[in-house]
């Protein structure tokens, strides 16, 4: 196992998370720090069939000082590190398979914020992944090299770890799936307590995980088609289905897209509904008050000649015109109301 003194930011004091070396045909073994160092110097040939894998935390600031120190890395993967853009793509450069992966965090709770950037550089007999905050994928593949997966090139690891990416993006959109039937069948029964504002920062989260996961296909159509010669034909095959997976999952996300839009125009339109009824029930109590409040002002005023005020059934002919006018006012409202 892997020394576990001195520890810093979940690595080493190098920023090296876990290191392991494959022999032909077995299972990866464990290593620590100085081990995977002498490995590489005892390996330097790109020829050997055996190969490692280097997984580092870039919080540890000493991680990319001993990746420039000691690994000959192409200049393009340190300029990976620190650019703006980070979607995610795979292109050739140097004779190494520079790879920006983007991924979400474990604790992953449909918030934007929740999504962060593994770098990778790949070639014949190694494979450096640098990552800032744990990954759900990159963690897929450690457990699978912990429960005794044999790997056979580190292009076989990459077309993992892309796969594993496309299989924590389906269970993100089972996910979001279930939420929005829960949504959908609510508002079907009438019962819907959801906000739109809900739905909308659903849909932002998908749109962003669309777009940051998706791989640029221009990028990666050039590798399919002139892929390094270190690269075995079936692990070009393995990367092209992995990426044909990843089309299926995502056509998926822009339906659910598609779905939440039209839920968020049905409850739009629900609201309306229930505040048209509101301002129709609002208006026939306005309208159906207003002729005893005209005749009330009307006699309440503290002037003579007010007529019926000494008849006898002065106030039952007063309530017998209120009532006349107010059942004249409701029908021809409702007569309206029933036309239009």
């Amino acid at each position: 196992m892997m020394q576990t003194e001195q520890f810093s930011y979940g690595s080493d004091l190098s920023g090296l998370i876990c290191a392991y070396v494959f022999e032909p045909n077995q299972q990866g073994q464990t290593l620590h720090t100085k081990e995977a160092l002498q490995w590489l110097q005892a390996h330097s040939e790109k020829g050997t069939d055996a190969f490692i894998w280097l997984h580092f935390n870039l919080s540890n600031v000493s991680a990319e000082k001993w990746l420039q120190q000691n690994l000959e890395l192409p200049e393009e993967f340190y300029e990976a590190l620190h650019e703006g853009s980070r979607s995610t793509r795979i292109e050739l450069a140097d004779h190494h398979l520079i790879a920006v992966v983007n991924d979400v965090l474990h604790d992953f709770a449909y918030e934007a914020s929740d999504i962060s950037t593994l770098w990778l550089s790949v070639s014949s007999h190694i494979m450096v992944s640098a990552r800032r905050k744990p990954l759900q994928s990159v963690d897929r593949l450690r457990n699978a090299v912990n429960l005794g997966e044999v790997f056979h090139s580190p292009t076989e690891l990459l077309t993992h770890l892309l796969r594993d990416q496309a299989d924590v993006l389906i269970g993100i959109v089972r996910n979001a799936i279930k939420k929005v039937d829960v949504i959908e069948d609510t508002l079907l029964a009438d019962r819907l307590n959801t906000k739109r504002v809900n739905l909308g920062e659903l849909r932002r989260v998908l749109v962003r995980l669309q777009r940051l996961l998706a791989p640029e296909p221009a990028a990666l159509f050039r590798l399919l088609h002139s892929p390094p010669a270190w690269v075995a034909e079936n692990d070009i095959q393995e990367l092209r289905q992995s990426t044909e997976e990843f089309a299926v999952v995502l056509s998926d996300m822009a339906s659910l897209q598609e779905r939440i839009k039209l839920l968020q125009e049905e409850i739009a339109a629900s609201v309306n509904e229930q505040n048209n009824r509101s301002l129709y029930v609002l208006t026939i109590v306005t309208v159906l008050a207003l002729p005893i409040n005209i005749i009330a002002g009307l006699l309440g005023m503290n002037v003579g000649g007010i007529p019926l005020a000494q008849h006898e059934y002065g106030f039952w002919i007063v309530a017998a015109i209120v009532a006349t006018f107010t059942v004249i006012a409701g029908y021809l409202l409702v007569k309206k109301n029933t036309r239009d």
